[in-house]
């Protein structure tokens, strides 16, 4: 009976797929190969190209079927036999055993078998050799990569998730304080008993309303994310209604395309923030979402999206401020969420302020 360590070492059950065994990063390797010795083996063949191709390229699927086979089958193994070594050894055993049928098919009939003819003997061994010591090297160097794919896959997954988990973490630790200062200057404004104070708390109930949702790191549109930035900036606008200004610029068919949660929101508060608050005089915010005729990065002419948010604070020479937590963590986004074909660029806005420009590609649907 087997211990609970040598359980642990086992394989897994690997799930049926058998689409798997013929896709085309596997053909495509066998036709290279195949075409090689094809082309080593055509020196000196008298029997026409076409039965070396088809005898060649035919036990090249038969070893890929066999690849394949016993990559998911059986599908329970014993703990002492791991299953890469299963396949490499029945990728060398197949090899005799096609070459022997290729030879079979193709002897004419009435003809006598190919071991009596010493020349078709030769090359039935000259085949078999050369098909043994390239095989299982080939299937291990497959196996080899293939598992290089799939830590690397891994590895992406989690740098993800982390990803993920950090950005929610930054938002759970900015809500709180943002809220709590919204709140005190609502307070202020009841007991001062100012008529601002309705119209601050019904601007914090619309922020409520577009922010909530998102706070779980959900996927959501363009449109969403412009709508969660209008109300974040009219609420900003009713604590600061001599220092603020805004505008939205927006163009037609952004609101639909996806975007990752609190994108465009964190280039507005960065803004708000790093360059209008310090400023004395305040500022202006104008955000502009347009789609572009073609793609900056040669993904074949896609269109492409350009998000920009420039302000008109202290700008980054006074503040020395370039990209902060919120920023970092936004660019690393980006990049896993558009495969490193989207850019976030900050740069100085004259005559003063930050102008701060996000482009990513959009998948066609």
């Amino acid at each position: 009976m087997p211990s609970a360590q040598s359980a642990k070492l086992s394989d897994p059950i690997p799930r049926a797929n058998w689409r798997a065994v013929f896709v085309w990063r596997r053909l495509r390797t066998v036709a290279i190969l195949c075409s090689l010795l094809t082309l080593l083996f055509s020196f000196g063949w008298e029997l026409g190209m076409p039965l070396l191709v088809l005898r060649v390229f035919g036990v090249g699927l038969a070893l890929l079927l066999v690849f394949g086979l016993f990559e998911q089958w059986p599908r329970r193994l014993p703990t002492w036999i791991a299953r890469w070594a299963l396949q490499v050894a029945a990728v060398g055993a197949m090899v005799p055993v096609a070459m022997f049928i290729a030879y079979v098919w193709s002897t004419a009939p009435g003809a006598p078998p190919f071991w009596r003819e010493p020349v078709r003997l030769e090359g039935f061994m000259t085949f078999t050799f050369l098909g043994m010591l390239l095989a299982p090297w080939t299937a291990l160097a497959a196996l080899v990569r293939q598992r290089e794919a799939t830590l690397e896959a891994q590895e992406i997954a989690m740098a993800r998730a982390a990803l993920d988990a950090r950005m929610r973490l930054l938002s759970a630790q900015a809500q709180p304080h943002f809220l709590f200062n919204t709140l005190a200057n609502v307070q202020a404004l009841v007991e001062a008993g100012s008529p601002r104070a309705p119209l601050l708390l019904e601007s914090l109930t619309s922020y409520l309303r577009a922010a909530v949702p998102r706070l779980d790191g959900s996927a959501s549109t363009l449109g969403q994310e412009l709508e969660l930035v209008r109300a974040y900036l009219e609420l900003m606008q009713m604590r600061m209604p001599d220092r603020l200004a805004f505008d939205l610029h927006i163009g037609a068919g952004v609101h639909l395309l996806p975007c990752p949660p609190f994108t465009l929101l964190t280039l507005v508060e960065n803004a708000v923030q790093h360059g209008i608050d310090p400023s004395e005089e305040g500022g202006r915010i104008d955000v502009h979402a347009e789609l572009l005729a073609e793609s900056r990065s040669g993904s074949g002419g896609a269109a492409r999206c350009r998000l920009s948010v420039t302000d008109t604070g202290v700008g980054l020479q006074v503040t020395g401020r370039g990209l902060g937590t919120g920023l970092v963590a936004l660019r690393e986004r980006l990049h896993w969420a558009y495969d490193g074909s989207a850019t976030l660029d900050l740069s100085e806005a004259q005559p003063h302020g930050v102008h701060a420009t996000i482009e990513f590609d959009i998948e066609p649907t």
